[in-house]
């Protein structure tokens, strides 16, 4: 059974800078969704899995923003209890840093 569900403040670290992001979960192991918001809109989370492996419960989505531009970026995290560290990307450019804390609010 997935742990992920909830909600999770998500910092990325990007060449240009860290971003924040607040993300929700939920569901179970047959169909989790989720949003992501961010400083200008709120996405849905696309083609969301968790499976577990010997660190903790591997998770991926994908999500399109389009502001400030349009990127499809694919997330690949490890959960570990109330932590997530993993790292996205956009396209061709290179790996970002991700790491997230379960948010209790």
């Amino acid at each position: 059974m997935t742990t992920l569900p909830g909600n999770w403040i998500l910092t990325i670290r990007t060449p240009i800078g860290a971003i924040e992001a607040h993300l929700t979960f939920s569901g179970d192991d047959g169909a989790i969704t989720g949003t992501a918001t961010g400083q200008f809109e709120t996405v849905d989370l696309v083609d969301v899995r968790a499976s577990p492996t010997d660190q903790g419960e591997r998770v991926t989505w994908m999500q399109l923003i389009t502001k400030p531009v349009r990127l499809n970026l694919e997330f690949d995290v490890v959960v570990e209890g109330d932590t997530m560290r993993g790292f996205s990307r956009a396209g061709r450019l290179p790996k970002s840093a991700v790491t997230g804390d379960r948010s209790l609010g």
